[in-house]
């Protein structure tokens, strides 16, 4: 048993520690998800390469030998959120960063509406403002589960129950303002579909002119 005073480290840091694209896609992932400080992406990512390395170990076995650790950590991921569908060991290698950062419950907060950004959630949290089945919950780094994800809402003495909070409507207001960027977008998408095969049928009818 080790020295409780002195707790091992969490994280793996970069072997290249000067990296321009690496500090470029580090700093976007820090402003988009609300994290604090590099530490936490950098626990986050040994995370999640803790579980691609547990699948690699897996596919290294026969199905009869991984079967059963192989149901059992694919199970978790799903309950998690992490995999959705009919996930497999191949499933798992193919997680990226931001899979584990969108169960975050800081995350979770600000896509449910309760705060008006992820920044904002993060304080939410670390104020005692969010509570998870009554208790309340001050880690904004905790990855919750699906059926938890469920069960989340403000603490009970807390000033933010009134829909009439100033914190409440601009949660609403940006999640509105979320909503109906998300349709722009798919709208917009749509619409340069219909474009390439509108553009793909007249080169094919100027193909059979020739």
């Amino acid at each position: 048993m080790g020295d409780p005073r002195r707790q091992k480290k969490k994280y793996v840091t970069p072997k290249r520690p000067f990296d321009s694209e690496r500090f470029e896609s580090e700093l976007q992932l820090i402003g988009s998800y609300g994290l604090r400080n590099k530490k936490e992406l950098w626990k986050h990512r040994t995370e999640l390469s803790r579980y691609r390395r547990q699948a690699r170990n897996l596919l290294a076995l026969t199905a009869e030998e991984r079967a059963t650790l192989e149901r059992e950590l694919v199970d978790k991921l799903v309950r998690l959120g992490i995999l959705t569908g009919e996930p497999t060991l191949d499933s798992v290698l193919d997680l990226t960063l931001e899979d584990l950062l969108e169960r975050r419950i800081q995350t979770i907060v600000f896509r449910k509406g309760m705060a008006s950004s992820t920044y904002h959630a993060r304080q939410l949290v670390t104020h005692g403002h969010i509570a998870l089945d009554g208790a309340k919950v001050s880690a904004p780094s905790r990855l919750i589960t699906l059926d938890e994800e469920q069960r989340m809402a403000y603490v009970g003495k807390s000033p933010l129950n009134d829909e009439s909070h100033p914190a409440r409507i601009a949660a609403s207001a940006a999640a509105q303002r979320i909503a109906s960027e998300a349709v722009a977008a798919v709208e917009e998408a749509d619409l340069d579909v219909g474009a390439a095969e509108g553009q793909e049928t007249k080169t094919n009818q100027n193909k059979g002119q020739d």
